[in-house]
C-alpha cells in the first residue's frame, strides 16, 4: 500500500469519525433519553460488519447507514431504538451475520425492525413474480406491528434519492419511479411532508432533467416579483399580530418544482398560469390558557379585516385533521395586487406534527398529551394488515390496492345515529358500506344518502348523511371493481371473487371428470390442455372456472379436439390463449434476446420500424422523455417515463427497465393529439385547420370538437414527427385571438 492510500484511508476514517460525532450531536441536543453507549455499539458494529465495502459513489459504505440515522433522528425525529435499527439496517442484507447475532447483541425490539427492512427471497406471486412487490409486501407487514420499519426505510429511500446521480440511468428511472409511485405518498400518510416534497423532487428531477430545470430557472427569474407581493402581503399582516400581543413568525412557502410541473400536466396550462406558487405559513406560540384551536380562528378573523377572504376556500384541517395527523387552519385572501394567496395559521405543536408527522405525535403521546389523531392512524395501519392476511396473486394488483388511499384528500360523512366516518375524497355507498365491515359490503344493494335512495357507485359527499341498505341475497360482483375507490372494499371484492372462482373451479373438475370417464379418455394434462387451448383460455384454472359456471358445455368437439380428429381447425386446436396475442400495449415489435439492461437503447428510425413497440398507453414521439420495459415475451415496450402504466412497472419489475434515448432523422409520422379550448365564432375552426394544413404543412389525422353555451373543447390529432413539431403548433395556434387553452395531451 503507497503512501496515497495510506492518506485516502485516513481521511476516510476522519470523515466517518466526524459523521458518528455529528449524529451524536444531534441525537445529545433532542429531548430523547441519551442512551449514547447502545448507539456507539450499534455503530462499532456495523462499521466492523461493512468494513472494505464502498458504495456507488467509492465512498465507504458506513457513510449511507450513518446518513440514514441522522435523517432518522435529525428530520424524522426517532430515538435510540430506531437511530441503532437504522445502523444496523443493511447489515443482515450485505454481510455473514444473522438476524439471530441482532437479536443476542442488541435485543429483540431492534432485531424485528432489521428483520422487516431486510430483502427477502422468492415469495407468494410464483415464478414471474415481482421480488420489489415482495419485499414491499414484508415491509409493511412487519410496519402494521411496529411503525418504526417504514419510517427508517423512508429515511433509507431519501438517502439513497440523494446520492441517485451515482447510479446507472436505468437504476435511476427505477428507483425514481417506485419513489413517486410508493414511497412519496406514504410519507405523505404519515404526515412527513417535508420528507415527501424532496423525494417528489429528487424524482422529478432523475426522471425530467430537462424540464426540473425549465422550472427552477423560472422560479429563480420569478423571485424578485414574489418576494415584494410577499412583503407587501404580509406587513399588514405582522402589524395585526403584534397588537394582538402573539409571538409567532411568519414563512413564504413556495410550491415545488414537481408540484407545479405536476399541476401544469394535469391542467394543461403554462408554468406562468400557475397562480399559486406563493403561500404564506403563520406559526404561533399559543397563549397561557387559550385553546390553540380557537386562537387559530381568532388570527383568521384578524386577517379578514385585513384582506378579502375567498368564501369556497376555508379549510378547517384545526378541528377535524387529516388522517395523516396534519393540523392547520387554511384560507385563501385577495392581495392588493389582484392575486389569491394561500394562507396556513398552524400553532408551533401543529407546525412539528406537519413537518414530522407519526414521530411528532409519539412524543406528544409519550408526554401525556392528547393525540386524538391517533385512531385514524390505527385504522389505516388496520386496514393494510387486512390487505396482507388476504394474499394478492398479482404484484402490480397488490401495490395498486396498497396506494389507493396514500393521497386521497379525505371527507367526512355521518351515520344515521350522527357519528362521524373519515372517508377519502370520491368515494361511493359502497365504498362507505366496505369500510364499516365486509359482510356489509358484501351484501350492499345501495344507499339512502340524505333520506334520498341512491345505487352501489353514488359517489358521497363531505357532510353526507348515509344509511346503507343490504340484502342477503345480493352477491359481489366483478364490476363492482369498476367504481369502488378505496384500498379495503378493492381488497375485499377480490378476496370474495377468488373464493367464488374456487367454488367454480371445483365444481368445474366434477364435470370434467365425469366427462372424461363417459367419453372413456384418460384424464392427463395433455388432454387438458387441449381443451383449454380449444376454448381460448390461459390455463386450466381458466377453463375449470368457465365449466363451473356453465359458460363452456363439454361436447363432441371437445371429444374431437383430445383424439385429434381432423375437421377440427388447426388454429383452433393450437391456439395459446395469450400467447399468440399481440402486447395490449403495444404497435410492434420482435423477440430481443441477450438485452444488456445496463446499456441505454437508442431509438432509431429502423429499430422503431422493427424492434420495439410503441405503448398504446402514453403514446410517445421522439423528444418524449422515455424508458424501455423489457417483458416476458422478450420484447421491448417504449414507454414515456411519466406514463402511469410505467410508474407501476418500475414499482414491481424495476430490473427490467431500461434507458432509452431517441435519434430519429424525421422519417416516421407519430400520431398525438392536441387539446383545444375556447371562446367560440365565426371561423375559430378554419382558422386551426388553416394554420396546421397550410401554414405548417401538418396532416390532421381526426378532428373532434363541441360547443356549449359559447364556450368549444375540442381534440386534434395530427401526425408528427417529434416533441418539436407539437411545440411549433401550439405556439401558432396560441395566436388565434379566442383560444384559450393549447396542449397536447395522452
Amino acid at each position: 500500500m503507497d503512501s496515497n492510500d495510506d492518506k485516502r484511508l485516513i481521511e476516510e476514517e476522519t470523515a466517518i469519525s466526524a459523521a458518528f460525532q455529528e449524529l451524536l450531536d444531534v441525537y445529545l441536543a433532542s429531548q430523547h433519553r441519551k442512551k449514547v453507549e447502545k448507539i456507539t455499539k450499534a455503530f462499532n458494529f456495523a462499521r466492523q460488519a461493512h468494513k472494505g465495502v464502498r458504495r456507488q459513489s467509492g465512498e465507504p459504505y458506513i457513510m449511507h447507514p450513518l446518513a440514514v440515522a441522522r435523517i432518522v433522528c435529525a428530520e424524522i425525529g426517532m430515538g435510540s431504538t430506531s437511530i441503532c435499527a437504522a445502523l444496523l439496517h443493511d447489515v443482515v442484507e450485505d454481510t455473514d451475520y444473522t438476524i439471530e447475532d441482532i437479536q443476542n447483541l442488541f435485543g429483540d425490539k431492534i432485531a424485528r425492525i432489521v428483520e422487516g427492512l431486510t430483502k427477502i427471497a422468492g415469495g407468494v406471486f410464483g415464478m414471474q413474480a415481482s421480488e420489489q412487490a415482495e419485499n414491499f409486501k414484508k415491509l409493511l407487514l412487519t410496519m402494521s406491528e411496529d411503525i418504526r420499519v417504514i419510517l427508517i426505510k423512508i429515511a433509507d429511500r431519501l438517502h439513497n434519492m440523494r446520492t441517485l446521480e451515482f447510479m446507472p440511468v436505468n437504476k435511476q428511472y427505477k428507483i425514481a419511479g417506485e419513489t413517486l409511485y410508493i414511497y412519496a405518498p406514504i410519507a405523505y400518510r404519515l404526515g412527513l411532508s417535508k420528507i415527501k416534497t424532496e423525494l417528489e423532487n429528487l424524482s422529478f428531477r432523475y426522471e425530467h432533467p430537462e424540464e426540473y430545470a425549465a422550472i427552477e430557472k423560472k422560479i429563480e427569474k420569478t423571485q424578485l416579483e414574489r418576494d415584494i407581493l410577499y412583503n407587501e402581503f404580509t406587513q399588514p399582516i405582522c402589524n395585526s399580530l403584534d397588537k394582538m400581543g402573539y409571538k409567532y413568525h411568519i414563512i413564504g412557502r413556495i410550491k415545488s418544482p414537481y408540484s407545479i410541473w405536476n399541476k401544469m400536466q394535469k391542467k394543461h396550462v403554462a408554468f406562468e398560469d400557475i397562480y399559486d406558487i406563493l403561500a404564506v405559513r403563520i406559526i404561533f406560540t399559543p397563549r397561557d390558557g387559550e385553546d390553540e384551536n380557537d386562537e387559530c380562528f381568532k388570527i383568521y378573523i384578524a386577517l379578514t379585516k385585513l384582506y378579502d377572504a375567498h368564501p369556497d376556500r376555508l379549510r378547517d384541517w384545526v378541528n377535524k385533521p387529516r388522517a395523516n395527523g396534519y393540523r392547520a387552519l387554511h384560507a385563501t385572501f385577495m392581495s392588493k395586487r389582484g392575486e389569491w394567496i394561500e394562507v396556513q395559521i398552524r400553532s408551533e405543536r401543529m407546525n412539528e406534527v406537519a413537518e414530522q408527522g407519526i414521530a411528532a405525535h409519539w412524543k406528544y403521546k409519550n408526554n401525556g398529551e392528547d393525540t386524538s389523531n391517533d385512531g385514524q392512524l390505527d385504522n389505516w395501519l388496520h386496514t393494510i394488515k387486512e390487505i396482507l392476511d388476504d394474499p394478492q396473486p398479482n404484484a402490480l394488483d397488490f401495490l395498486d390496492t396498497i396506494k389507493l388511499n396514500l393521497y386521497a384528500t379525505e371527507i367526512f360523512v355521518f351515520t344515521p345515529k350522527g357519528d362521524i366516518k373519515t372517508m377519502p375524497q370520491n368515494c361511493t355507498a359502497l365504498d362507505l358500506a366496505y369500510s364499516i365491515h365486509t359482510f356489509l359490503g358484501n351484501h350492499c344493494i345501495g344507499a339512502k344518502v340524505n333520506h334520498k335512495l341512491v345505487p352501489l357507485n353514488h359517489i358521497l359527499q363531505s357532510g353526507d348523511q348515509v344509511e346503507i341498505l343490504t340484502s342477503n341475497s345480493q352477491h359481489v360482483d366483478p364490476n363492482w371493481l369498476t367504481f369502488v375507490t378505496t384500498a379495503k372494499a378493492r381488497s375485499k371484492i377480490q378476496a370474495t371473487l377468488r373464493r367464488q372462482q374456487r367454488i367454480l373451479q371445483r365444481e368445474g373438475e366434477e364435470k370434467l371428470n365425469a366427462f372424461f370417464a363417459k367419453e372413456e379418455l384418460p384424464n392427463t394434462v395433455s388432454n387438458i390442455e387441449k381443451l383449454w387451448q380449444l376454448h381460448n383460455f390461459g390455463n386450466k384454472e381458466e377453463l375449470l372456472a368457465a365449466i363451473g359456471n356453465g359458460a363452456v358445455t363439454l361436447g363432441n368437439d371437445d371429444k374431437d379436439a383430445i383424439l385429434g380428429n381432423k375437421r377440427l381447425k388447426l388454429s383452433s386446436l393450437f391456439f395459446f390463449g395469450n400467447k399468440e396475442k399481440k402486447n395490449e400495449n403495444s404497435t410492434s415489435g420482435k423477440r430481443i434476446e441477450n438485452i444488456d439492461r445496463k446499456q441505454p437503447i437508442k431509438l432509431t428510425d429502423e429499430s422503431l420500424n422493427n424492434n420495439f413497440m410503441i405503448a398504446d398507453c402514453c403514446h410517445p414521439i421522439p423528444g418524449d422523455d422515455v424508458l424501455g420495459y423489457y417483458d416476458n415475451e422478450q420484447h421491448i415496450i417504449i414507454h414515456k417515463r411519466n406514463c402511469h402504466v410505467a410508474d407501476t412497472l418500475k414499482s414491481s419489475h424495476g430490473d427490467r427497465i431500461l434507458a432509452a434515448y431517441w435519434d430519429t432523422q424525421k422519417t416516421l409520422y407519430f400520431q398525438a393529439p392536441i387539446l383545444i379550448k375556447g371562446i367560440d365564432g365565426i371561423g375559430v375552426l378554419n382558422q386551426i385547420t388553416t394554420i396546421i394544413s397550410q401554414q405548417l404543412n401538418i396532416g390532421i389525422q381526426k378532428l373532434t370538437i363541441e360547443s356549449k353555451d359559447g364556450i368549444f373543447e375540442g381534440t386534434v390529432w395530427v401526425n408528427v414527427h417529434d416533441v418539436e413539431e407539437i411545440r411549433k403548433i401550439c405556439d401558432c395556434l396560441k395566436k388565434i385571438k379566442n383560444l384559450q387553452t393549447i396542449a397536447r395531451i395522452d
